[in-house]
């Protein structure tokens, strides 16, 4: 398993993510599945933890 890429996801998801507004609005407003796909299609640190995902 590539623990380099881990890492970087779980620093990301620490330092971004963890009462990010964007992601309770949209969990708010749709579903945690909408809020989801935001994430993971539109922003920025999203977009590069899916990268690093793809290294694992």
């Amino acid at each position: 398993m590539n623990t380099e890429a881990l890492e970087k996801i779980n620093y990301l998801e620490k330092k971004y993510c963890r009462g990010c507004l964007l992601k309770e609005r949209n969990r708010l407003e749709g579903s945690k599945t909408s809020a989801h796909t935001f994430c993971i299609t539109e922003c920025s640190v999203g977009i590069e933890m899916k990268m690093q995902g793809n290294k694992l």
